[in-house]
């Protein structure tokens, strides 16, 4: 599955590429679907900034899906390289469950564009039946599809409202 997302944010790429790397635990109150982020690693090597943080998402489990989803679902551990030089993101995202099965990674490119950021999010999302475990094989595939379309639902919203919120959390704090 393709993850494609663009957003603008009415305040210079410098700031909001830095806001976005630097304040990502300050932004939590304007994520809706987000309750908690943990920063686990933040080092600095050859102009690149490398962070690990620990997502903790809101949000419902459909009852369709709570016979194979859980909780744990809603846990994500993000992997990132910051590349100031070329106001770009390179992620990935390791989800705390079917982690054998869900692979998930992109970039984020920062863009100038009068005044403004234009931020362009592109990504994939792959769920490799073959990787979920403890259930039957026939069964993996159905399996499969629910957990895609289920992160698919949450991912798009969720760069969405991390956009929205850097843009409010500007506003509140450069005003």
């Amino acid at each position: 599955m393709n993850i494609s997302n663009n957003s603008s944010i009415s305040f210079a790429r410098s700031l909001v590429y830095a806001t976005f790397r630097d304040k990502l635990v300050e932004l939590v109150p304007y994520m809706p679907n987000v309750c908690d982020i943990k920063v686990k690693s933040r080092r600095e090597e050859y102009g690149k900034i490398y962070c690990v943080n620990e997502w903790h998402g809101g949000g419902d489990i459909p009852m369709a899906a709570r016979a194979i989803l859980s909780q744990e679902m809603l846990y994500w551990t993000e992997y990132n390289t910051w590349k100031e030089k070329d106001f770009t993101l390179e992620w990935s995202i390791e989800t705390h469950a079917f982690t054998e099965a869900v692979q998930c990674s992109g970039i984020n490119r920062f863009l100038e564009k009068n005044g403004s950021t234009l931020i362009e999010s592109r990504g994939e999302l792959i769920i490799d039946p073959k990787g979920i475990k403890g259930v039957p094989h026939f069964l993996t595939g159905q399996i499969a599809h629910v957990v895609e379309e289920f992160l698919g639902e949450k991912i798009k919203p969720n760069l969405l409202n991390m956009s929205q919120g850097v843009s409010k959390y500007l506003q509140n704090n450069l005003s």
